[in-house]
């Protein structure tokens, strides 16, 4: 059911989650019941890059205000238009990797040089990557990463494409604006290179093969080469 445009979005308690063992992270997928932990993450990150509420690379894009982003944002939910898995620690949730089939991430960064050599689209596309402030580098793109890859798997697999930016050769970066990730995390998992679509954005491309399902929560410390090969 989706939201009223005249209801605010509020946040909730945090929903309980099962402590991680050491060096690891607890992962879930985005529902209307993980919500509130989403929108506290969301909120503690002052509405994400200016109150994106993650809705870019939706195909409805920007709503022209951060309630607006997080009412869209909430309707998807509401409406199982989503793929996103949320990264905990402990009972917080401090991360997420966005992911989906091309006509639920429509929109990419660089679309015209994108479209410009495309012979197939992906059967799927990761979009949007965020870790909290306080929890960079700490491994939380890594499993977030991993854990959508494993659901891409248990979904039927296929064609993965991903966006991300260059980072050999550039000055120092702020992991806060890698919003699609960067290469160097994508070569962990066995993505290559396909084609540069801006200076320093690549897409890059992975097979994922089928594997059998599991339950929603699963716990992810790294590459997991087992459910995903190169093409």
């Amino acid at each position: 059911m989706r939201i009223p445009l005249g209801r605010r979005c509020r946040l909730g308690q945090a929903g309980p989650v099962t402590s991680r063992p050491p060096g690891q992270y607890l992962t879930q997928p985005l529902t209307p019941a993980t919500w509130p932990d989403f929108a506290a993450l969301v909120e503690a990150n002052n509405g994400v890059w200016g109150g994106c509420w993650c809705i870019g690379f939706h195909p409805d894009g920007f709503q022209g205000s951060r309630a607006a982003n997080c009412r869209a944002k909430r309707a998807h939910v509401d409406d199982g238009t989503v793929h996103q898995v949320l990264v905990y620690d402990d009972r917080e949730c401090v991360g997420w990797c966005q992911y989906g089939p091309p006509a639920e991430v429509a929109r990419i960064k660089n679309p015209k040089a994108y479209e410009r050599d495309l012979v197939d689209l992906p059967d799927w596309r990761i979009g949007c990557i965020f870790t909290g402030s306080g929890h960079r580098r700490r491994g939380v793109a890594r499993a977030g990463l991993a854990a959508a890859l494993n659901a891409i798997g248990h979904a039927g697999g296929g064609a993965v494409e991903a966006y991300p930016e260059q980072l050999d050769g550039r000055g120092p970066q702020r992991g806060a604006y890698l919003h699609t990730g960067s290469e160097n995390l994508f070569e962990e998992f066995g993505f290559v290179r396909d084609r540069r679509i801006a200076k320093w954005r690549w897409v890059m491309k992975l097979t994922v093969a089928t594997q059998a399902k599991s339950s929603g929560r699963s716990r992810s410390a790294g590459p997991s080469r087992s459910v995903a090969t190169t093409e």
